[in-house]
């Protein structure tokens, strides 16, 4: 057979034409090309701050502050309105004194915060700070003359410890650096457990034993040691060495940070438990198994936070915390709607699915913290997918504040807005950091 130069070469031809019309047609197309992420997350971060200057801010800033008794208002019903009566818990005075004195350290500060960051400091030093025994009460009445919960729990004084240290990193004032100091000398004397590391929790007003029957005001039992209480007391000291130097404090957040890295983390199932007793043996009985989600994702962020002070490396670290984040997903993230739900018992998809305000608010801090460090895009998308669902469903835009919590069929629950457990600080923290995180990624 006689080969044809000719018909091949219309062939070739032929052929090349039709690879550059597919080629041509393969480019015309093709979708268009994402923004990377860092691009995307500083798309958002607007939203973020109208968020925080139009919804979280006036909430509480100025109306909160109780000019009249000091302190803070921490009493308001689900459409944002005053409420008669409530009381003023340590928990929450700390948290709104916290806000406040970060918020002057922060882009968004206004000229009140630093009124509304002094009126709290005081009452915490002269209606909360117990002058006969030391430490803070657990909660007094809403005139700051009564004391109705008289009882030290390391939980309440761990962000009374927090709150008193961020307000000397806002105002410089040798006062707050001077109660820190003894509260931080208070803990070391009284609750730290040179045997098994850590702290223990519950005592009496006299720093003795609880009273006979006196149950601990986080629940369970007087001797149990908790992951929440040990991580507060985490990023307490975190803030505490920031504004004292204190070597022993150093000593103490290492000890702290190797606790919540390791002590609390069940690795059969890459999540924290919550109790342990005073060896740190896991109490995993029922519901003490649960997982919760929003304490995990806090955790990754808080030990980053912890270790990036201690001038450690956080890449050892990346595995847990990707084990930790990865959990959360598998078995806590609503894919179809976005946002996290509460909890769940070991192994098993959540079967508490409220989607609560604080667990929003972590996992948005976390999910940033998480991209920054291991530059992985999941983390970006994870934080997008969050974001939009507080700005749509979780935040209130009519009262204000962010919801308590939203049900599963994405209504809100109508909890209050404000009650000893919730104040502005896990969602004012989470704004602030989010948009401090992301404009760092644009500088790198």
């Amino acid at each position: 057979m006689q080969f044809d130069r000719r018909g091949a070469g219309r062939l070739w031809c032929a052929g090349l034409v039709a690879v550059v019309a597919l080629t041509t047609i393969s480019f015309a197309q093709a979708p268009p090309q994402s923004p990377p992420p860092e691009a995307r997350l500083t798309a958002l971060i607007p939203a973020l701050e109208k968020n925080l200057r139009e919804n979280i801010i006036p909430f509480w800033f100025p109306r909160s502050v109780d000019r009249d008794h000091g302190g803070y208002t921490v009493h308001y019903g689900p459409r944002g309105e005053a409420l008669p009566g409530g009381t003023k818990a340590i928990v929450t005075q700390a948290r709104t004194l916290w806000l406040a004195s970060r918020l002057i350290r922060s882009e968004f500060a206004q000229p009140g915060f630093r009124e509304a960051a002094d009126v709290g400091f005081r009452f915490l030093r002269d209606r909360m700070w117990d002058a006969e025994h030391g430490g803070f009460y657990w909660s007094v009445d809403p005139s700051g003359m009564k004391v109705l919960q008289p009882n030290k729990h390391l939980y309440g004084q761990a962000f009374g410890l927090y709150a008193v240290s961020e307000y000397y990193l806002a105002s410089g004032n040798p006062e707050a650096l001077a109660l820190a100091d003894r509260l931080f000398a208070l803990l070391e004397a009284r609750a730290h457990d040179p045997q098994y590391g850590g702290y223990r929790e519950f005592f009496g007003r006299d720093w003795e034993a609880p009273p006979a029957g006196a149950a601990p005001y986080l629940g369970g039992t007087a001797d149990l040691k908790l992951m929440n209480t040990h991580m507060h007391l985490m990023e307490a000291f975190t803030t505490y060495v920031r504004a004292s130097g204190s070597r022993l404090a150093r000593e103490r957040l290492a000890e702290l940070v190797a606790i919540e890295s390791q002590a609390v983390i069940r690795r059969g199932w890459n999540a924290g438990s919550d109790r342990h007793r005073r060896d740190w043996t896991p109490v995993l009985d029922g519901d003490a198994a649960r997982s919760s989600y929003g304490h995990d994702l806090e955790n990754i962020w808080l030990i980053a936070d912890a270790l990036r002070l201690l001038e450690q490396p956080s890449a050892p670290y990346h595995d847990l915390f990707r084990a930790l984040f990865d959990y959360a997903l598998r078995f806590g993230h609503d894919e179809a709607a976005g946002g996290f739900f509460d909890s769940g018992l070991p192994g098993k998809p959540a079967d508490r699915r409220a989607k609560v305000w604080w667990v929003q608010a972590e996992a948005l801090v976390g999910a940033v913290t998480m991209f920054a460090l291991t530059g992985d895009p999941r983390y970006a998308e994870v934080f997008e997918r969050t974001w939009g669902f507080v700005d749509k469903v979780q935040t209130d835009w009519t009262s204000g504040e962010w919801h308590e919590a939203i049900e599963p069929d994405g209504t809100p629950r109508g909890g209050n807005k404000a009650h000893p457990w919730k104040a502005g600080y896990h969602n004012g923290r989470a704004v602030i950091e989010a948009v401090e995180r992301i404009r760092q990624l644009g500088a790198r």
